[in-house]
């Protein structure tokens, strides 16, 4: 099965990470279709994207499925 390919709905940014689909499927529902990279995240969440990447961070150390 091929790997799906999803883009920034914000900016068009091509082929987002797998953290930057987990963290938007965390952060604004599983059922998610649309996803940011994480710069428009950041900016659509009002915080600093290094505040995401430290969330992406504690979510895999407590083993969450979404970052494996």
């Amino acid at each position: 099965m091929a790997k799906k390919i999803f883009n920034c709905i914000s900016c068009g940014k091509k082929s987002l990470s797998k953290d930057e689909i987990g963290i938007n499927k965390k952060l604004l529902g599983i059922k998610s279709k649309n996803f940011y990279c994480l710069e428009c995240l950041a900016d659509y969440l009002e915080v600093e994207p290094q505040d995401i990447l430290d969330k992406i961070e504690d979510f895999k150390n407590e083993g969450c499925k979404l970052f494996e």
